[in-house]
This record gives C-alpha cells, structure tokens and sequence, in this order.
C-alpha cells in the first residue's frame, strides 16, 4: 500500500493512519518489533512565522568553542576499568544469546552500572551542549569488530532507539570511503567519499560515530552551537535569518523513496517547537534541519520545471550559514576507540576532507561505525512539527518494509 503524502490541508485521519502504519510490523522482519518512520515533509500549519522566534537566545545549547576547547573534563568521559567490564559482560551475554544485532533493546543489555550515567549524558545531549566524547569506550582492537559493534549498539540503546540510516535499513551504518563520486551529489551520500562533508543534520536526533580505523590524515570532526549561530544571524543578517524560517527550501532524497511519495521534501531550516500541552508557558526552542547537499542536489527537478532553483538569496543565506558555523565550530580528533555522540536539533556538525594510508602500507582505511538515534518527544525529545514526533523511531530513512540490517562493513 502505497504510503500518503500529507499536505498543507492533511486531516487528522491521515496522520492516524500513517501512525498506524509504522506501528504494524512484523517480528521478524523488525526483531525489536519497532520500524522506522522515515523522511517526510513537516506539517505545513505548525510551522511558526519569524516574528515569533526570539531574537537571543540564551542558556546551555549557546556554547562558543573556547568553552570546551581546553576543559575537556566537562565533555569528554573516560570509561572505568569497571565500567568497561559491565559493557563487556552485557556484549558477551548477548553475543551467547544468539540473538541479531538489530534485536538488541536495553531489556537484554542491561548496564545496571552505568543507566544513570548515560541517562544524564542523554539529557545533557538534547537539553545542553549537545555533544559528548567517550575516550577510548570500546577496546575495539582487543575486541574486534563484533564484540565492539554489538557493545557500541547497547550503548547507543541507552540513548536512543537506533533507526535504518538508508534504503538498505543500516541500523549500523559505516562511514568509510566506498570510492563513489562524490561530485555526484543527487545520488551519492557524501559519507561514502573522502571529499569534506560541510555542517549538516542528520535525519535523528543524536549521531553516534565509533572509531575503528583513522585516516591517514584528515577526516577530523568540527561542531558548532546553532543555537550561537542563530544569535549571530539574527544580529548581523537578519534577512538571513528569516529567509531560513521560511517553508521555501527543497530537500532531496536522492532516490530514498517508498512507494508513492515525493522524491523530495519541501521545508524550512529553521523551526520552532510545538507548544507542550503539560507547560504550556515554556518558551518553544529553535530547531535546526540544514543539510546543503541535499539542498543543491535537486538541479534535475528545478530544470524540469518541477521545483524552482535555489533563488540567489537562498544561495547566499546558504554560504553565510556555513560560513558562520565555521567562525564558531569546535574541532576534536576522534582516536581509534572513541565514541561521538551529536545532538541533530541544536547542533551543526562537519568532516574535513581525508585521505586514507595507500594499500601498501598494510595499514586499514578509515572507519566508523555510526549510529542514528531517534528520541520521541514523551521520553524527552524535541517537539517537532512532523506527523512522527512522538513515535519511537520517528525520522530516519525507510523504504517501504525494507529490513533492518547491522552488517560489519560498508556496502
């Protein structure tokens, strides 16, 4: 059945039937009995018009570089000896279940030792700075890819639920060079090139990288606060700034598609928060959904006459936004057992352009194992203006009941 797609004037007897949808799935196909919602375009009437997103904004998500850049005492967590026997344990026990990577829940991966912690590390994600470093969480050398892969999935339970990251289900996804084209932008995701990848969102809300293998130089990772780049903008172009709340921009799906929708999604940059039925007083957040190559990709639609092209307006507020998350980016270097967590609401984040240690040398390609982590808005997510806010796996991308898969490498 080919899914609805929902307009300006979409009923609430749609949006119902489109939840029902993603409810109903099959054991087998989806092992946590849970699927994916996928990419689609907001709810028209619940985005708000520019006059009603503040002009400052103050508190936790606004953070400049040289906040953290020499305390890393107050982002990065070094595991304890203890620590990393409970995940090793919790890895083993599941291993000898014989149960599928895709299965794993927090129910049978249990960290009775470190739930608090990475509860308050979940809330610092979506409510504070909206990055967090673990040093050397996974002993991946000692354990290899399997045993690390099946501890950094049950760690990432504990954040998130794990949504398909693609049209083949990645529930763990690779960033590794797969030598595509990456000038091919209206087909190939520039994680699978060595090219730099500008700041962007990704489709969850918290990313998760886990470093098998550096390159051989580059491939280093930059974060900016949006919520201090909103500031800006609204301080020195404001134009800009309201041009990005506008519905006005096109995002491409590349091809990512189910049965009867849109090759792409017509939407804003920036977005307030619905209103919160339980405190209707608290001042809604400003989201950010930003991704350019996704944006310039669509010259295939817009000479069609389908869409219409990126006006010079639109180009220029692009180049000024990445522009400005440059002027206040925070740059780490992930090591080779590292894990990265990013908050995709109020954070913007980029990779430099690498190159990988030449076949000779013996020495592996750069490697990371990456996550997608969805946070419904009763368990503490953001409010979003989008029919699966408050489903499980909202976001993501799902092609029609394409299975979940954890495979060990890339394809």
């Amino acid at each position: 059945m080919a899914p609805i797609a929902l307009d300006a004037g979409s009923s609430s007897d749609q949006v119902e039937t489109l939840k029902a949808r993603v409810k109903t799935v099959d054991p087998v196909v989806f092992p946590d009995g849970l699927k994916t919602s996928g990419q689609h375009p907001p709810l028209y009437d619940q985005i708000r018009p520019y006059s009603a997103f503040p002009k400052h904004i103050e508190g936790p998500t606004v953070w400049r570089p040289e906040d953290y850049a020499n305390n890393p005492e107050r982002w990065v967590h070094q595991f304890s000896a203890v620590e990393i026997e409970e995940i090793s344990k919790a890895a083993d026990n599941f291993i000898t279940s014989g149960l599928p990577i895709t299965g794993i829940t927090k129910e049978n991966f249990p960290l009775p030792g470190l739930e608090s912690n990475l509860s308050a590390m979940r809330r610092e994600l979506l409510n504070g700075k909206g990055f967090m470093l673990f040093k050397k969480g996974v002993p991946v050398n000692e354990w290899g890819n399997f045993k690390s892969a099946v501890a950094y999935f049950g760690l990432g339970v504990y954040i998130g639920y794990p949504i398909s990251q693609n049209r083949n289900g990645h529930i763990l996804g690779h960033v590794q060079n797969l030598y595509a084209d990456s000038t091919k932008i209206d087909s190939v995701r520039i994680y699978k090139t060595t090219a730099r990848q500008a700041y962007h969102a990704d489709e969850c809300d918290i990313v998760g990288l886990l470093c098998l293998a550096r390159a051989e130089t580059g491939g280093e990772s930059d974060v900016a606060s949006i919520h201090h780049v909103w500031n800006i903008l609204q301080a020195e172009r404001p134009d800009i700034a309201e041009l990005l709340t506008q519905p006005v921009w096109y995002f491409d799906r590349k091809g990512e598609v189910s049965a009867g929708e849109e090759p792409y999604i017509r939407g804003a940059v920036f977005y307030l928060e619905t209103p919160d039925p339980a405190d209707p007083a608290r001042a809604p957040r400003v989201y950010c959904k930003w991704d350019p190559y996704y944006v310039r990709s669509l010259q295939r639609f817009s000479d069609a006459g389908i869409i219409p092209p990126l006006s010079a307006a639109q180009e220029e507020a692009a180049n000024i936004l990445e522009a400005t998350c440059e002027r206040v980016k925070l740059h780490m270097i992930l090591e080779v057992g590292d894990i990265q967590f990013v908050a995709n609401s109020h954070t913007l984040h980029a990779r430099t352009a690498y190159t990988d240690y030449p076949a000779e040398s013996g020495m592996p390609r750069r490697h990371l194992m990456r996550l997608w982590l969805s946070v419904p808005q009763s368990e503490g997510g953001w409010r979003l203006p989008y029919w699966d806010a408050d489903e499980k796996k909202r976001g993501g991308i799902q092609v029609d009941d394409t299975a979940p898969v954890a495979r060990l490498e890339g394809d």
